[in-house]
């Protein structure tokens, strides 16, 4: 096959946490003083790390926030998780279903990313490959933490899939020279979302993962960046 290795997201693509996630993050940086939905949340951080996400914030008002925020939103998200996170319809059984090596590339701390992977019943299919942007320079939408996915793995990123459903992990994926699936299947996932993950680099989208496997099977590789 011509695809070496699949790299997931996990908010939004393996687990439905993206409203979960925006909610706890408004909450903190309200409590704060930075007065904010969840809704703008989901729209202005979609994918983003929680750390570069924090240095926005901060460039906008002009002033730090408080050193242990990402630990006050990981809490609250973890305490949401516990009582409100499901996984994306389906998504174990596309797991099952595809015949390659595969792992997680997430803007997510390793504490959120495996607790919410264990509380939607998936972290023992994919553990332990298992890649967070607390690992690399820059989050999404740099490459840093696809190449480091792929190089770990021991894959060149040319014979990688990625499945994302942010702007800024399609571009990511994109710019790190792997083929890209937009996923929009997630709750959090408003009209005209697959348009805007086409528009950053996506080959294709889709919206139910019983469709995964087929895709997979259909998939090109990109061309390497030259």
């Amino acid at each position: 096959m011509p695809i070496d290795l699949i790299i997931f997201d996990c908010d939004g693509v393996l687990v439905d946490s993206e409203v979960i996630s925006c909610r706890a993050h408004a909450d903190v940086l309200t409590r704060h003083g930075y007065p904010i939905t969840s809704k703008q949340v989901l729209v202005r951080f979609l994918g983003v790390s929680e750390k570069d996400a924090r240095r926005m914030v901060e460039q906008e008002i002009g002033r730090s926030l408080p050193g242990d925020l990402e630990q006050q939103i990981s809490a609250a998200t973890l305490q949401f998780y516990a009582s409100d996170l499901q996984p994306i319809t389906h998504v174990a059984a596309a797991i099952g279903a595809i015949d390659l090596p595969k792992c997680v590339a997430s803007s997510g701390t390793p504490e959120k990313i495996t607790h919410g992977l264990t509380c939607a019943g998936l972290y023992d299919l994919l553990a332990p490959h298992i890649f967070s942007a607390s690992q690399v320079a820059r989050g999404k939408p740099a490459p840093d933490l696809f190449l480091f996915a792929a190089k770990q793995m021991k894959v060149p990123p040319e014979r990688c899939l990625v499945i994302e459903d942010s702007v800024p992990g399609v571009t990511g994926a994109s710019a790190a020279g792997m083929t890209v699936l937009g996923f929009h299947g997630g709750s959090h996932c408003p009209p005209g979302h697959a348009e805007r993950l086409r528009a950053a680099g996506a080959g294709s989208t889709f919206d139910d993962m019983r469709q995964l496997p087929e895709l997979v099977r259909r998939i090109e590789p990109a061309r390497p960046v030259r």
